[in-house]
């Protein structure tokens, strides 16, 4: 079965988000390089990439806020404008910088270019919010999980044409070119973006009949009867322009097993930061930084496989159960390739690892799509951004000293080397392989729990239900 809706706004909104996330990335990856080239302080780059992901984290709500409270498209535009005004002004600050403004790692002018590049980076992720929520708007239900696997494509996309573009840009030319490059793909993508044609009204069908869930969440009695009126952008509800934190929470508590499904994700985010801290050095120690550069290019086409296997197959009748056997599925081979020293068995592990974390990315976005009003969608989406995010750095600042203070010695001359040595290896890399394993354990067991829960019955149930008017939704039981 093809992708059925507003196929045509639909795929130029893919193109559009392409063309700006490869930029925004690009920036990004290019200024964390620059960094480091510049002044050669990992602890300026770890600063950098810290403060990134706790931004990231601390402003999914408020842009989930603003999704809902505006047209889609319109903060779509908004976000690439933001982008744009920020990279403008990085360049005019770059280009009229003495010689060597740059190299101290504690430079006024250095943290003033990071700040710029940073701002109109994290502008972007208003983007990502806004995208699912108009899956919504434009894509039939049956059809969605499909649309979804192709915003995982476009994602796998970005992923390989930034890993290869960054460098060579700021190895061309510092920051002048990446910045340059950032303005004109903008300024088109702005452009293109203000000729698709997106009906928003079309939401109608889609929230009318979960208002009383939302007057229900948020003791807002008017919600109900302004769903229709805000179809422009979700702004129906009385009006409010605020972020409301504890009426999304109320949302995600309403929904049976929406929370535990939140609180799983993060979980594994929290044991991917495993990888985020560990992994580069694992595959260093196996490999040249060259072949493991080239490598990575070569994974994530398994990022572009997966969503195109999703846009031609579906998910299922059931993401939820799907969601959590692809996850057994990843920690299964986090156990494994780890228990070699062997780049094969890495490359192997890492590629299924590619290839499936679409399937969970897309059941999760078509779970709330389904199961979530959609005058709260953008801020269900922010609040899933921002719990989720939040997880993976705190564990990679975690396990970093663990994994060198604890492990590494465990595994290199202690009683780990002595008992288990002889047939899983002994030294540095095998401190590492042993953090991976143990990781695949407890991912295992967080699975396997997960499906025998009760919030997994009830999330299931409730995805798989007829639709149903918006007092059944708000009186739903809790079975």
């Amino acid at each position: 079965m093809s992708i059925r809706g507003d196929r045509p706004a639909f795929f130029h909104l893919l193109v559009n988000t392409l063309l700006v996330s490869v930029m925004n990335f690009t920036v990004w990856f290019a200024i964390t390089f620059y960094v480091f080239l510049q002044t050669r302080s990992v602890f300026a780059t770890g600063v950098v990439s810290g403060i990134f992901l706790v931004l990231t984290a601390l402003t999914g709500i408020w842009f989930g806020s603003l999704v809902d409270h505006h047209g889609k498209k319109t903060m779509m535009q908004v976000s690439a404008a933001a982008s744009l005004v920020m990279y403008g002004a990085a360049l005019v600050l770059y280009q009229t910088a003495p010689e060597g403004a740059f190299r101290d790692p504690a430079g006024v002018r250095l943290w003033s270019l990071i700040v710029l590049l940073m701002i109109g980076v994290i502008a972007g992720n208003i983007r990502t919010i806004a995208l699912p929520t108009l899956v919504t708007v434009l894509i039939e239900e049956d059809s969605r999980d499909r649309a979804n696997g192709l915003v995982g494509t476009t994602s796998g996309v970005t992923f390989l044409v930034t890993s290869v573009i960054s460098g060579v840009l700021v190895a061309a030319g510092g920051m002048t070119w990446v910045l340059v490059l950032a303005l004109v793909v903008l300024a088109g993508g702005l452009a293109h973006l203000a000729l698709v044609r997106i009906d928003e009204r079309g939401a109608d069908h889609v929230h009318t009949p979960e208002s009383a869930l939302v007057a229900a969440a948020t003791g807002d009695a008017a919600a109900g009867d302004a769903a229709g009126a805000g179809s422009a952008g979700g702004a129906g509800e009385s009006g409010k322009r605020r972020v409301d934190l504890r009426g999304t929470l109320r949302v995600v508590a309403q929904v049976p097993g929406l929370n535990a499904l939140i609180i799983f994700s993060a979980f594994n985010n929290f044991l991917g930061g495993v990888f985020m801290a560990l992994m580069d050095a694992y595959g260093l120690s196996l490999v040249s930084v060259q072949t493991w550069g080239l490598l990575w290019g070569a994974l994530s086409t398994g990022f572009i496989v997966g969503g195109l296997l999703i846009a031609r197959t579906g998910l299922g009748r059931n993401p939820v159960g799907l969601l959590l056997a692809v996850n057994l599925v990843l920690w299964t081979v986090t156990l494994l390739f780890p228990l070699k020293s062997s780049i094969v068995l890495l490359t192997a592990g890492l590629y299924v690892y590619m290839l499936l974390v679409p399937y969970a990315e897309a059941a999760e976005q078509t779970i709330l799509q389904k199961v979530v009003p959609y005058e709260r969608q953008g801020r269900v989406f922010g609040f899933a951004q921002s719990v989720e995010q939040s997880a993976s750095p705190l564990t990679a600042f975690l396990i970093s000293p663990i994994a060198q203070f604890v492990f590494i010695p465990f595994m290199t001359d202690g009683f780990g080397a002595r008992t288990i040595g002889g047939w899983f290896g002994t030294g540095a890399d095998r401190g590492i392989a042993l953090v991976f394993v143990l990781t695949g354990v407890v991912g295992i067991v967080a699975t396997v729990l997960a499906l025998r829960s009760r919030p997994y019955r009830r999330l299931s149930r409730r995805y798989a239900a007829a639709p149903v008017t918006g007092a059944e939704w708000a009186a739903a039981p809790d079975e």
